[in-house]
């Protein structure tokens, strides 16, 4: 059984997960649903007050973001990020949750939907990009005349946001850094049709994923049940 069902919860802490202080914070009532933010996003920084009302909304801070200090020695993946959220869920005894994932925090929940069925009821994806760059990604994002750095103006938000609630706040370039190295090289065609949870792709009108590559994965992801 699930340990949050039918509680009215609102809570935070730190998890001893996988030689991290997790951080999370709980908001709601109702089945789990458990929210991962794109890069550089935290518990926090986005509320969902209509989720609030039929979930109990589980938000993570994933290795080095926000509240949770980094590990400076160990890789940031996907997979690494996957394995951590699943510890959390265990930690937190939930045996089975929805999951909303945002840019990387959707590759996130799909790579829990691929490789941790059993804990998956379903699973919603916002900007995620299922595969590598070079065919997720628009072409013109890609291009840049000028190399980006942990100061750019383009993620001056981000910037500003992680000097408010790090335990460091000078650790933004090494974060960034590592943020910026991941190689996600994306899911095979085999892994995404094995999954079993029904499955919602959005993207905005304009965002930076190209929409026929989300448009493929239609026939090979699950289609979304109703509420």
């Amino acid at each position: 059984m699930n340990s949050l069902i039918g509680k009215t919860t609102e809570a935070r802490g730190y998890a001893p997960v996988n030689g991290l202080k997790m951080y999370y914070e709980i908001e709601g009532t109702g089945d789990p649903l458990v929210y991962i933010p794109p890069a550089f996003g935290y518990a926090g920084l986005k509320s969902f007050p209509a989720l609030v009302q039929s979930h109990s909304v589980i938000t993570v801070d994933l290795q080095g973001h926000g509240h949770t200090t980094d590990i400076p020695d160990r890789p940031l993946s996907i997979q690494q990020y996957a394995n951590d959220v699943v510890a959390l869920l265990k930690h937190l005894g939930i045996s089975k949750a929805d999951l909303f994932g945002e840019s990387y925090g959707a590759a996130t929940a799909t790579m829990i939907a691929v490789r941790n069925p059993e804990l998956v009821r379903r699973v919603a994806t916002y900007a995620a990009t299922f595969g590598a760059p070079q065919i997720a990604v628009k072409p013109e994002v890609l291009r840049t005349d000028h190399p980006p750095t942990p100061d750019s103006r383009g993620i001056q938000f981000q910037k500003e946001k992680y000097k408010k609630v790090a335990r460091d706040p000078n650790y933004w370039p090494q974060i960034w850094g590592k943020v910026a190295s991941i190689q996600w090289g994306g899911f095979s065609s085999e892994e995404l049709a094995s999954i079993k949870a029904p499955v919602l792709i959005v993207l905005g009108d304009h965002d930076f994923v190209r929409l026929e590559h989300a448009l493929r994965l239609l026939g090979l992801s699950p289609t979304p049940s109703s509420p």
